[in-house]
């Protein structure tokens, strides 16, 4: 952790709202999108993730296509996913996606990899939700050896084996950042520990510093599997806006028809507007002005030893224009805000 920490943004794709209320297409939406990472490539903001789905409510399905636009019309922000579903696709073909990506940034790309919150994507695929933990296991041992960007020798029993084989395009830094997602799961934490990649922690409740043991967890484990020490990110919710009454307002509507409709699935009950407000506080959600966002990240940042945030600045769906609005301020107030009070620590 120091000022030179990693501030990034992601959004999973939402689609966004029109000037009346009413839903844009799948297609705008995801050209506002590359909108959105055009201006955070202007000011300085260090990463932009997107995250995939495969339901209505989300524009992308395939990120890495939004990434390859982004990277044609940007030229120093990171460009990855958040996250890719690595359970219920092809390791080589993620390889393949991302290196292509690569190549276009000139070296940009990231990957987060991880099983997913969302399971649309497994009944959609032909794979049976009866092997979520089978998948996973084999495809992360699978696209650690493809990183290594070399000849891969690999069997297992959920695809078709490979014997010395070149997977193209080769990385040309000869590398891929490449996280793995974890939302709470110890075992995840010691996974991607033992496979030496770093972890970023989907933060979308509750204090941030109760994930503080799984940061720990993922130190001890490095030093278990005598792997050198690896950086730690975290994602969580949120918006930026004037003041922190005007982040608030402008962020609830769309927020709790977001988890509302998440939570009819699921079985959670409709979110309050206490329970909103709890989460502004004391929770997950960093939303408010520049000063009361920049405050809370760098006590995350602190208590959890970060070296990459990511905030997610798209939650249901807020308007383009105000999207627009929470980036700006993310980029020229925050960010810098941030980094200020990390170095007069320091």
């Amino acid at each position: 952790m120091s000022a030179q920490i990693e501030l990034g943004l992601d959004t999973f794709g939402d689609v966004m709202a029109d000037a009346d209320g009413g839903a844009l297409s799948h297609a705008e939406s995801i050209r506002n999108i590359v909108e959105q990472a055009v201006l955070a490539d202007e000011l300085g903001v260090d990463f932009i993730g997107i995250g995939e789905h495969h339901r209505s409510d989300f524009a992308v399905s395939a990120p890495e296509v939004v990434l390859a636009g982004i990277a044609t019309r940007t030229s120093r922000i990171k460009l990855g996913s958040a996250v890719t579903v690595l359970s219920s696709d092809d390791p080589v073909r993620v390889f393949e996606r991302f290196s292509t990506v690569d190549a276009l940034s000139n070296g940009r790309a990231e990957v987060i990899i991880g099983r997913g919150s969302f399971t649309e994507s497994f009944p959609l695929f032909g794979f049976d939700m009866g092997d979520y933990q089978q998948l996973f296991e084999e495809k992360i041992e699978l696209f650690s050896e493809l990183i290594k960007n070399d000849a891969v020798t690999w069997s297992g029993t959920m695809r078709s084996s490979l014997a010395e084989q070149h997977v193209y395009p080769k990385l040309e830094s000869g590398t891929l950042k490449t996280w793995v997602g974890v939302g709470g799961s110890p075992e995840s934490v010691v996974r991607a520990a033992h496979y030496g990649l770093p972890l970023m922690l989907a933060i979308i409740g509750g204090d941030p510093l109760r994930f503080a043991p799984y940061a720990d967890l993922y130190k001890r484990a490095l030093a278990q599997f005598e792997r050198e020490e690896l950086p730690i990110g975290a994602h969580s919710p949120g918006h930026v806006a004037a003041s922190d009454e005007q982040a608030a307002e402008e962020l609830f509507p769309h927020f709790k028809a977001n988890r509302d409709n998440i939570g009819r699935e699921r079985g959670w009950p409709p979110m309050t507007r206490a329970e909103y407000e709890q989460e502004i506080a004391q929770g997950a959600l960093f939303v408010g002005s520049p000063e009361t966002v920049a405050h809370k990240i760098v006590r995350t940042v602190r208590g959890l030893g970060l070296s990459r945030f990511d905030l997610k600045y798209a939650n249901g769906t807020m308007p383009h224009a105000q999207l627009m609005s929470s980036i700006g301020l993310y980029g020229r107030e925050v960010v810098p805000r941030v980094r200020e009070l990390l170095a007069a620590e320091a």
